[in-house]
């Protein structure tokens, strides 16, 4: 068997453990998973309600084009629908923006860490990812336009940052984009846009009109609760749009994703208790790890990064031992770090009160 030497030297993306899973290992029960950036609440109530109505016509494909959630989404962004094409998750958008765009010996730029599905998608596609570290756990913009060579046909920019939870301002943005090339697709990663609360972050869809190749992508699996559903999306120029949708798979959304996404699109309330919950717990976890004299990070997503000045894989066993997942951030290159993300306030208290114990 001859396999590419891009994919065979590929390293596949490791998802955690399923809750059951965990609890069977370690011979526990009632776990509380802070680990994946999940929403705390649960899924939005008029999605459920929707997916059983549509439970009866299962035995139909699915809508290949999403008319009825494209051309809501599309007056809720106040974009053409036409610029809009929907992933199985808005991480198969990554895969279909490689997929159709690059080729070998093309340079992507992404920042690092970040998001791990950026390089996995790059390689696969036979092209070299050129990983720019963070600076004060924030993208670079600065050093990652100075990457920039006749051979970068892409940059990705995580905002917020996953996993520091941090931001590029609207300037650094604006200065950015001018020092790239419009035949530079930027891609404006914004899975956790709606989490954000300082006014100086740029939003991707404001460039949309711009001369400049910017593509934002966004996810139904975060502030609107259907992460096990995936369904995500981005928004482009219309030529761009064109050409991945000659890439895609003709059912890549399945009926319940698209059921589920118009209903918790139309449920507003859903959507403010979400923010407004995690917005107060997340002050809360900061007051709490400020009492532990612990130093955190403050975020602009639904998790924040905690420094626990030892080692973060012996703290996570330990918390996990006591039914509390969260994320190490060890293989992200912060081996004392933890990822936590916020949970129901009855979570959180638990989370507190098991981290002061393993500590």
């Amino acid at each position: 068997m001859k396999v590419p030497d891009y994919i065979a030297k590929l390293k596949a993306y490791v998802p955690g453990k399923p809750i059951e899973e965990l609890e069977r290992e370690y011979g526990i029960s009632g776990c509380v998973k802070l680990a994946s950036n999940e929403n705390p609440i649960g899924p939005s109530p008029k999605a459920v309600e929707a997916i059983k109505e549509a439970l009866k016509d299962l035995h139909r494909y699915p809508d290949g084009y999403n008319y009825l959630l494209r051309q809501r989404l599309g007056e809720k962004l106040q974009v053409s629908s036409s610029k809009i094409v929907f992933g199985n998750g808005s991480n198969e958008i990554i895969e279909l923006l490689a997929r159709t765009f690059l080729q070998e010996g093309d340079e992507v730029i992404m920042p690092s860490p970040s998001f791990l599905m950026y390089e996995i998608m790059v390689q696969a596609a036979g092209a070299r990812p050129v990983k720019v570290s963070l600076k004060d756990l924030a993208v670079d913009l600065g050093k990652m336009a100075e990457c920039v060579s006749g051979d970068t046909r892409m940059v990705f920019v995580n905002n917020p940052n996953n996993p520091t939870g941090t931001i590029v301002s609207r300037d650094a943005f604006e200065a950015f984009l001018d020092r790239i090339s419009s035949d530079v697709i930027v891609v404006m990663d914004e899975a956790y846009i709606e989490f954000v609360r300082d006014e100086i972050c740029p939003r991707g869809l404001d460039y949309l009109d711009s001369e400049k190749a910017v593509v934002t992508l966004r996810t139904f699996s975060k502030a609107y609760g259907l992460a096990g559903l995936r369904i995500g999306y981005g928004v482009m120029k219309k030529d761009i749009a064109d050409y991945i949708n000659r890439v895609r798979q003709p059912f890549n959304t399945n009926m319940l994703a698209q059921v589920g996404a118009l209903a918790a699109l139309n449920d507003d309330a859903f959507f403010e208790r979400t923010i407004r919950l995690v917005h107060e717990e997340l002050d809360f976890l900061y007051e709490q790890a400020s009492k532990m004299g612990l130093r955190y990070f403050p975020t602009q997503a639904n998790f924040f990064l905690i420094d626990l000045e030892q080692d973060a894989n012996e703290v996570f066993e330990r918390l996990l031992s006591r039914g509390v997942i969260v994320r190490a951030m060890t293989a992200y290159g912060y081996p004392n770090y933890i990822r936590v993300n916020v949970g129901l306030p009855e979570e959180n208290q638990r989370f507190v009160e098991a981290l002061k114990e393993v500590l």
